[in-house]
């Protein structure tokens, strides 16, 4: 079944997040970086006006800005959060350093209640992702594979013409330049990258054109 994607950027960083809905109106929220109290209210705003059910909550990985909304979206939609185990100290140690980014009143995720694996299948309703772990910019990164719609949702892996940046604790080059050559990019080539951060790409171009096949 067809998905639908409404993005939202969100934040000073510019984060993208993620809504997927199927036609029976079950939604995911994937990376909510929602801050402000106008950002919040477009995210339930327009679940609201499409009369969505929200099902989870998904972190691609946990740096701040893709995690300021974390405790916001549970606390509204009392769903489940999925991460991968080895982003957990990515997550604890977002409260130490919230503030040198000027988020003063950050609201602490609350922790997982199901902790994902490399290759697990998610379903929500009609929604059925693929699990691919994906290291490299944070240890315990992974991506979100539609087949059947031919998306990713790629978190801060493999940007358009860029690529995640690796100098934050856990960043590691050689680890994201494996990760992509050996499973971003092998990926259809149709396949279409929706990021963490600008806009959406596809494997196709950017196996063509991205400078990380220069490292």
């Amino acid at each position: 079944m067809p998905l639908k994607i409404k993005i939202f950027t969100f934040n000073p960083i510019q984060e993208n997040t993620y809504l997927l809905f199927d036609e029976e109106k079950n939604a995911l929220i994937i990376d909510p970086g929602c801050y402000s109290r106008e950002e919040k209210n477009e995210l339930t705003d327009f679940v609201s006006d499409n009369k969505l059910k929200v099902l989870a909550l998904l972190n691609t990985h946990c740096h701040i800005d893709h995690i300021l909304g974390n405790a916001f979206v549970q606390n509204t939609y009392s769903v489940p959060f999925y991460m991968h185990n080895l982003d957990l100290p990515t997550l604890k140690a977002v409260p130490s350093y919230a503030h040198v980014y000027g988020f003063e009143a950050y609201e602490e995720s609350p922790d997982p209640d199901f902790l994902i694996e490399d290759n697990d299948l998610l379903t929500f309703g009609n929604i059925k992702l693929k699990v691919i772990f994906g290291p490299g910019h944070a240890p315990g990164h992974v991506a979100f594979y539609s087949e059947e719609n031919k998306i990713l949702i790629g978190g801060d892996i493999l940007f358009k013409g860029s690529f995640g940046r690796v100098d934050l604790p856990g960043g590691n080059i050689e680890v994201l330049k494996k990760t992509i050559h050996e499973r971003i990019f092998t990926l259809p080539e149709e396949t279409i990258v929706f990021p963490g951060h600008g806009s959406e790409t596809t494997i196709g171009v950017e196996k063509k054109t991205n400078y990380i096949l220069n490292f």
